[in-house]
């Protein structure tokens, strides 16, 4: 039992891999496996700001709206007011802090719990950025609502971000492995990322340590929302418009990376490898369908059972240890 809920995670990911290659042999091809990691990185991102609120022992709903808001925010930047490229890229980053220090003010400051709060934020956030375009995608020449056409189109330079390569890999797979690692680095080399897991494992053995526990939350949330905003900036990138209901799929998919990634190498806590490795199995086993021809409504029934067997491997564990 301790053997499979350590290694089985990963054990399932080769079989899974495995069972594709032999499937087709367009799988295990280097521009088939680059699909899969460009596919990924945008979940990655947001799947990275639910780990960190979930480290900090909080829960961030709000991400995939936090997505939809940044994509439209940088599209209109572009398309309807034609700002600089800097500005394009700092102003969503800024939308996500104000998202997360929104967050962190209803659960630390008003003492709401978090999964209620970020819901509520969800749904603000969501009602927000479809007031802000009328309901409308963002696109180049789009037609305005006093009859004339945008002015703005998207930039080239921004474009390369969500679909260029750099040294044959997709730029948009490099920014999730630096972001991947840089992020595993944080937690476990420096002290913010320590006081972060302290905080989550017992804050009130945190707090009377001397940690300011208020503060490493806000800024948990406040990552989180970054992170969220940086998968919407790559996920306008990539597509070449601001569609309002981006995040919308996103929220499900990185929390199953999330809670897959817990029994990885049997963590058993939210985790930053764990998260990149549930990230992974969940691209695997859409692209393999897609080889497969199976029916698209098939892959949240796919997605469901793999987070059930996660779980599932992960609370029977634990509560073996709490029993023995």
């Amino acid at each position: 039992m301790q053997f499979t809920y350590k290694y089985g995670a990963l054990i399932f990911i080769g079989a899974v891999i495995l069972f594709f290659s032999l499937y087709s042999q367009y799988f295990f091809t280097y521009n088939n496996l680059t699909d899969i990691l460009r596919s990924i990185s945008i979940v990655t991102f947001v799947a990275l700001g639910v780990t960190i609120s979930l480290t900090v022992d909080g829960f961030d709903l709000s991400v995939g709206s936090t997505v939809s808001l940044s994509t439209v925010v940088t599209a209109t930047m572009m398309v309807w007011f034609e700002m600089p490229l800097i500005v394009v890229i700092i102003v969503p980053l800024v939308v996500g802090a104000l998202v997360g220090l929104i967050n962190s003010f209803l659960i630390v400051k008003i003492r709401i719990p978090d999964m209620l709060a970020t819901l509520a934020v969800m749904y603000i956030i969501s009602g927000v950025h479809k007031t802000y375009t009328k309901g409308y995608a963002v696109y180049n020449n789009m037609p305005m609502s006093d009859g004339s056409t945008a002015p703005g189109a998207f930039y080239e330079k921004f474009l390369w971000i969500g679909q260029g390569k750099l040294l044959g890999v997709p730029f948009p797979v490099i920014l999730m492995l630096i972001a991947v690692i840089a992020t595993h680095l944080f937690f476990k080399n420096t002290r913010w990322g320590r006081q972060m897991i302290m905080t989550g494992g017992n804050e009130e053995a945190a707090r009377l340590s001397g940690l300011k526990v208020k503060r490493v939350r806000t800024y948990a949330y406040i990552a989180s929302g970054v992170m969220a905003a940086i998968g919407g900036i790559i996920f306008a990138a990539r597509v070449g418009s601001g569609q309002v209901d981006a995040g919308s799929p996103l929220l499900m998919e990185a929390v199953a990376s999330v809670f897959v990634g817990y029994s990885v190498l049997g963590a058993g806590r939210p985790n930053v490898i764990g998260t990149f490795f549930g990230a992974v199995l969940i691209g695997v086993l859409v692209n393999g369908l897609t080889m497969l021809h199976a029916q698209y409504y098939v892959n949240d029934i796919v997605k469901g059972g793999v987070l059930v067997l996660a779980l599932a491997v992960t609370f029977m564990n634990s509560h073996r240890k709490k029993t023995s």
